[in-house]
């Protein structure tokens, strides 16, 4: 490689006869040539307009630059740089077209013009960089490398314009989600607004039927105490009008008057029917006082679960969502890391990943899981939109399907676990139950291990019994010590690696077994029923209210709050 090193410095003389020092070249080509150009172009110089560069060396009203020199690092109108033109000393230097930014071309540490390339730190460097800490680089004149850059314009512009298609079409597919979003909302809330209103008037109309019942059932007793009020008002004025007239003929002398009245004083009063009247202490509304607020408190929990769900499901619409790609870009890189949002996520503690800490933090990431009946074995019957699943004795005719297991009573979920938190709930009954992860690959036919929960390579599995509570996986169980829950909280953070098992009370969760690993396929939520009894259920959070009243209660409430909100 040759350079012309007489063109990185304006210090070092040239060897011309013409030459004159350069300082007073400067001055002269300022201070005499201008004058000799002006009646030439005097005429014809074009006022600088909002972001044109000026030129350097009009002292007065500033002209439009029409050239920048790279050696004398200043920028000249027609005028001024005649002076290029005509002297042989300045014909020598680089003109282009008037920039202004002339400092990024000159080097920040020795002030010298930047004109060649070091291919080894991948930066401009001038004459006395490549002498001093370029020394021995590959260093290439700025034009080679310009060459060298410019074959590559082509693939970057067309990435370029890639990216522009492809952000242009996120664009527009957002724009389109939003505007979807919030039709929708508006759907939903005209809705609610049409539904809440009828519920309104259903519970009004209840409430009316109710008041009715109670003011009927009140007249009804009311007016049949007042009507025995009334007759034993009557029987007592009879008795003592009857009594006073004993206490006469007590008195009497006539034996045949006495007996004679006797009969009538001492026959039927035509009242013996309310001997059988009794007061009973039960006209007390204390009783149903309880009863409300039992149904209160009942009410109340049952709509702070509920709420939970609500708001739970309110936080799963959204638009966009992280994929497991670089999140850096990667337009302009060959070899995108791709693993690298998942590296860099492993690598932060497990506390700094915000993870949930109460039952409504783990909601936040509930998803809603449904059984696939290409996988469940023929002894499990499912129900309730196939969210719940039954062990019996009678074998369903399910059709063949290559997916189907075989021989142990196990079914896997339709839905994939990967990519984003999850967090699912299983209310279960009978003798026992696995709950479990495991990759689609998992083997469906055959009695050993590779096909059953836990005890292979591919899944991971709680088991639950009425005795014992253990973690199963790789052919390994492992005992744990804690009491029988009927509800079971899975919490799964596929990118970090997390696998948890809760016991769910309330809203009380008591950790049960933490797993940390590398899932290395996507997963499918997956369990194992054994014993005849009652159905286990995959359902996430659900609990059926049991009666009407409460029903509608519960109805009246989430107006009230709507009506709030």
């Amino acid at each position: 490689m040759s350079l012309d090193l007489d063109r990185y410095t304006m210090d070092k003389p040239r060897r011309s006869t013409n030459r004159q020092p350069r300082a007073q070249s400067r001055s002269q080509v300022k201070y005499e040539e201008t004058p000799r150009s002006q009646p030439k172009y005097g005429d014809e110089r074009r006022s600088a307009k909002t972001g044109d560069v000026l030129c350097d060396f009009c002292t007065t009203r500033k002209q439009k630059a029409e050239k920048s020199c790279l050696l004398c690092l200043a920028s000249y109108c027609e005028a001024h740089l005649q002076s290029h033109y005509e002297y042989p000393a300045l014909m020598k230097h680089k003109l282009v077209k008037a920039t202004g930014q002339m400092r990024e071309k000159v080097c920040a540490q020795h002030d010298k013009l930047l004109e060649a390339f070091c291919r080894t730190d991948e930066t401009s460097v001038c004459v006395l960089c490549m002498m001093d800490e370029h020394k021995h680089h590959d260093i290439v004149p700025a034009g080679a490398e310009r060459t060298e850059k410019q074959k590559q314009l082509g693939v970057t512009l067309h990435k370029s314009q890639q990216r522009i298609d492809q952000r242009v079409k996120k664009w527009q597919d957002l724009r389109q989600a939003v505007d979807a979003m919030k039709h929708s909302a508006q759907v939903v809330m005209q809705e609610n607004e049409r539904i809440f209103t009828e519920l309104l008037l259903s519970i009004e109309r209840k409430y009316n039927e109710v008041k009715e019942m109670i003011r009927s059932h009140e007249k009804t007793t009311v007016t049949r105490s007042e009507i025995l009020l009334d007759r034993l008002e009557e029987e007592i004025t009879l008795l003592r009008k009857k009594h006073n007239n004993l206490e006469k003929l007590s008195h009497t002398d006539d034996h045949i008057h006495f007996l004679q009245s006797w009969q009538s004083l001492t026959g039927p009063s035509g009242y013996e029917d309310l001997n059988r009247i009794n007061v009973t202490p039960n006209y007390s509304f204390d009783a149903t006082k309880r009863a409300v607020a039992a149904l209160k408190l009942q009410v109340e929990e049952v709509s702070k679960q509920e709420m939970s769900k609500i708001s739970a499901s309110v936080k799963e619409v959204y638009i966009t969502q992280e994929d497991d790609k670089d999140p850096r870009d990667s337009f302009y890189r060959d070899e995108p890391r791709e693993e690298y949002r998942r590296e860099e996520y492993r690598r932060e503690e497990p506390r700094t990943r915000d993870e949930p800490r109460t039952r409504d933090d783990f909601l936040e990431y509930a998803c809603q899981l449904s059984l696939d009946v290409n996988t469940v074995h023929p002894n499990l019957h499912l129900s309730e939109g196939n969210r719940t699943a039954t062990m019996r004795s009678e074998r369903k005719n399910y059709p063949d399907h290559p997916e189907r297991f075989e021989h142990w009573q196990q079914v896997l979920c339709r839905e994939t676990l990967t990519g984003t938190r999850s967090y699912w709930e299983v209310d279960w009954k009978g003798t026992e139950i696995d709950i479990a992860v495991t990759y689609k690959g998992i083997r469906r036919k055959g009695n050993d291990n590779d096909c059953s929960l836990g005890w292979n390579s591919k899944s991971w599995s709680l088991y639950c019994s009425d005795s014992k509570l253990s973690f199963v996986h790789n052919n390994k169980s492992t005992d744990l010590s804690a009491p029988r829950s009927s509800r079971i909280g899975v919490y799964l953070d596929y990118i970090g690696g997390t696998l948890a098992f809760y016991a769910v009370s309330g809203n009380n969760m008591q950790l049960l077994h933490r797993v940390q690993t590398n899932f290395t396929e996507p997963l499918y939520a997956a369990f194992s029923v054994w014993g005849f009894g009652p159905p286990s259920s995959c359902k996430r959070n659900e609990r059926q209210l049991k009666t009407l009243f409460l029903k509608l209660t519960l109805i009246l409430l989430f107006y009230i709050l709507f009506r709030r909100l």
